[in-house]
């Protein structure tokens, strides 16, 4: 015998004995009981049972208690005659009520039931289907988090190594020139001696550019980026990137184009100039010689908008957005073709202080269909606030 017979079983056995617990409590209490209160008594064990055990002993209570309601409480008592026809109508309307309601909390209970068991399936389907999206977000993180250790390993391997080999180059050489003056052997001419010093200055600026990158990228992600916003010219940013930028565009035509009037913004103007530089670097770089770079300087609606274009390859749609990953550059999937040196950390730095100013960086098509075009918006900033830096720089002057 199973569970559930067991269960049948004692659901039955209670609903016997209830009603006649029922019928002699209620039969002590005759003198201030009446044939209602008997029946709703009866009505409320019997949806009890049903509720509990299902329809079949609910009916077998709602039998026992008609039984019960005409040998006890229905005149004549003590047999199951019954002697006035309007009790045989109180009596099937009774075992009709009882034996509906039990079948309605049945039903009820049966409902309650499938609708937790639905309930627990989809929790179930829900839990595999949550793990299933755990180990496959592990698996892709694991599989991203090999990849950018291998970028990083590239990154620094030719980043730090080909510095530190140039430096350690020049340095053997100007030590064996000195060697060379004891033993009046072939020695190096002011030329070569300032060669070499040069070499050691440019890989010792290269490798500091480096760490201040990998820093700075590392300042970036752990936010605490810190932006030393002031009020400032567009012109001014613009003309401080160029001017830095101006040792990597000698062989390009470079085109600039700002608009007049253009409102001050609260920028950090340092950190976008360093932005504008990082797009004029790869500009130069991955453009050919003699072509036209443009810098172009607008309002749009409430932000202002800085776009670098080039007249290069131009960067495929489905790397758009790659490339503002940290270490793209020297990873080895969806590289296009040979490409210069770098660390590809600056479009991710870029897009760090963009971002971090509460604008945004892109890649579009450059006009014409050929080239990279990169543009970013950042805010303008409070218009009358601007206006009254404007009105005190303009006092300052006066008094000056």
């Amino acid at each position: 015998m199973g569970p559930r017979s067991v269960h049948s079983s004692g659901g039955y056995l209670l609903a016997v004995l209830s009603i006649s617990a029922a019928s002699g409590v209620l039969k002590l209490f005759r003198s201030h009981v009446n044939t209602t209160t008997v029946a709703l008594a009866f009505l409320l064990i019997i949806l009890f049972v049903a509720a509990r055990f299902g329809s079949r002993p609910a009916v077998a209570a709602a039998i026992v208690g008609v039984f019960c309601f005409n040998f006890f409480f229905l005149p004549p008592v003590g047999n199951l005659t019954i002697a006035d026809p309007e009790n045989w109508v109180a009596l099937a309307a009774f075992l009709i009520t009882a034996v509906t309601a039990g079948e309605l909390s049945a039903r009820a209970r049966r409902r309650a039931e499938e609708a937790e068991a639905g309930r627990r399936e989809i929790e179930r389907l829900y839990t595999e289907l949550r793990d299933a999206f755990e180990r496959a977000s592990q698996a892709e993180a694991l599989r991203r988090s090999e990849r950018l250790k291998s970028a990083l390993l590239d990154a620094v391997t030719h980043d730090i190594r080909t510095p530190l080999t140039s430096i350690k180059a020049s340095v053997t050489t100007l030590l064996d020139e000195l060697r060379a003056r004891r033993d009046d052997a072939a020695k190096l001419d002011a030329e070569g001696r300032r060669e070499m010093l040069e070499v050691i200055d440019e890989e010792a600026d290269r490798l500091n550019r480096f760490v201040e990158g990998l820093v700075e990228l590392a300042r970036i992600e752990a936010g605490q980026l810190e932006l030393r916003r002031r009020w400032g010219t567009v012109d001014e940013i613009v003309m401080t990137a160029l001017e830095r930028a101006e040792p990597l565009t000698r062989s390009h035509t470079v085109e600039v184009s700002i608009e007049k009037d253009l409102p001050v913004v609260r920028v950090d103007a340092k950190a976008v100039a360093e932005v504008l530089y990082t797009l004029l670097d790869n500009a130069a770089k991955y453009s050919p010689k003699g072509t036209r770079i443009k810098v172009s300087a607008g309002q749009a609606d409430e932000m202002m908008r800085l776009t670098v274009e080039d007249e290069g390859p131009g960067v495929p749609t489905e790397l758009r957005e790659r490339v503002f990953d940290k270490f793209f550059r020297a990873m080895r999937d969806g590289d296009i073709g040979a490409q210069p040196s770098g660390t590809g950390m600056g479009l991710a730095i870029a897009r760090g202080i963009v971002e971090a100013h509460g604008g945004r960086i892109w890649v579009d098509d450059a006009d014409g269909g050929r080239g990279t075009r990169v543009a970013l918006t950042l805010p303008v900033g409070d218009e009358d606030e601007g206006s009254t830096m404007q009105m005190e720089e303009a006092k300052v002057g006066k008094s000056l």
